[in-house]
């Protein structure tokens, strides 16, 4: 197998430190070694590759950006946006699992959760000794969160947790879920763990997209919630919001990921396949289609490059996430289809990751907020007026 070189077309890897490109390095390696090898079966058998996740845990990609006295690496925000680079060439359901993992499960902990619950969970979420999962989106409310119907009433000690929450990443196999509910109608976060009775997470089957990834459904039926459990420092509905804007912000650097693969798959597979006595890479509409992808890719890049110095300045926006979301993700699905077209009939072959990626690129444009949701928030911020209300 040829080895991965990346794509650097505006030399962008000048900008990086030698921290940043080690760490590029070290999980670039790791995909290259221990998911490119066996993520085609395991999507084609819809299995998560599990047998990775300690392995993830040791080169310390979950809460990258955290303290290390909570046991994590404390890196910037370009070195958590490279590592869901790579790990999204991979697969995008390995960087999903990884995001959830650090944006939505520790950063809460770490963000709204009490000293004890930090040093309870963080480092065993980091070690991957525990796995988390985030529960906000329901069966009848995705984009509008707000009209949740989960609720959490005050009890002797705690709480009871009545509702349900679908399409939940890493929800069966998780042994805490980060759940938001209403309490006298404001929104709070509640650390659910495994065990709790009344507290089930069957796995959603049948999918055609993010086959190697766990989705489940959450589903509570007069939990009790022990007040040590209650997120203190929550803050209504923007405190989960707060948190998909971490999700958002590790998908536009993920996808490019996704957008590398498939064009260095169709680059390969166009200088070697002969049509007509010569490469197709050799045709005019063959190079437009090229062109457009290697565009794209550094346009992604300079992106996401400035996303992360505003991120790592407290300079950033949810509408600077959102243009960033929602452009690199639909020309991340663009360039996928795009690559099927140059591969022709062997793009849908499992021998190529095109097909994959452009399945698993279907879920990443609608969720974490779809392509429309981010259009009418950056149009909200250029307007200053709202058009989802």
């Amino acid at each position: 197998m040829k080895k991965f070189s990346g794509i650097d077309f505006y030399l962008l890897d000048e900008l990086l430190t030698e921290e940043e490109k080690l760490v590029r390095s070290t999980v670039r390696k790791f995909v290259d070694e221990k998911v490119i090898p066996i993520i085609e079966s395991k999507y084609m058998e819809g299995k998560f590759p599990s047998e990775l996740i300690p392995e993830l845990a040791e080169l310390g990609i979950f809460g990258i950006t955290l303290p290390q006295n909570y046991g994590c690496a404390n890196l910037n925000n370009i070195c958590y946006g490279l590592a869901m680079q790579e790990l999204e060439r991979g697969d995008s359901g390995i960087r999903s699992f990884a995001s959830v993992q650090s944006a939505l499960v520790m950063y809460p902990i770490f963000t709204f959760g009490s000293e004890e619950q930090k040093k309870i969970w963080l480092p065993k979420l980091a070690a991957a000794e525990k796995i988390g999962c985030f529960g906000l989106t329901e069966p009848d409310f995705g984009s509008n969160p707000g009209g949740m119907k989960t609720n959490a009433k005050k009890v002797d000690g705690g709480y009871l947790l009545n509702g349900a929450k679908m399409w939940i990443t890493n929800g069966s196999i998780a042994d805490v879920a980060v759940v938001w509910a209403k309490l006298d109608e404001v929104v709070n976060g509640f650390l659910v763990e495994k065990d709790f009775k009344g507290f089930y997470a069957p796995e959603m089957k049948g999918k055609h997209s993010l086959r190697a990834s766990v989705t489940s459904e959450l589903i509570f039926q007069d939990v009790f919630i022990p007040e040590s459990n209650r997120l203190p420092n929550t803050n209504g509905l923007r405190s989960p919001l707060m948190c998909l804007n971490q999700a958002r912000y590790g998908i536009a650097w993920g996808v490019i990921g996704s957008m590398m693969a498939c064009y260095d798959s169709a680059l390969d597979y166009a200088k070697s396949r002969i049509q007509f006595g010569k490469p197709i890479a050799g045709y005019q509409l063959t190079q437009q289609k090229l062109v457009y992808m290697v565009s794209e890719i550094t346009k992604a890049q300079l992106l996401a490059y400035r996303l992360a110095e505003l991120k790592d300045q407290n300079k950033i926006k949810h509408y600077h996430i959102s243009l960033a979301k929602r452009n690199n993700v639909e020309h991340a699905l663009t360039i996928a289809r795009t690559a099927r077209e140059i591969l022709g009939a062997n793009g849908i072959l499992s021998e190529y990751p095109v097909m994959r990626h452009a399945n698993n690129l279907e879920s990443v444009k609608t969720y974490e907020g779809t392509h429309e949701m981010h259009t009418l928030i950056v149009g909200e911020e250029i307007t200053g007026i709202a058009a989802f209300e």
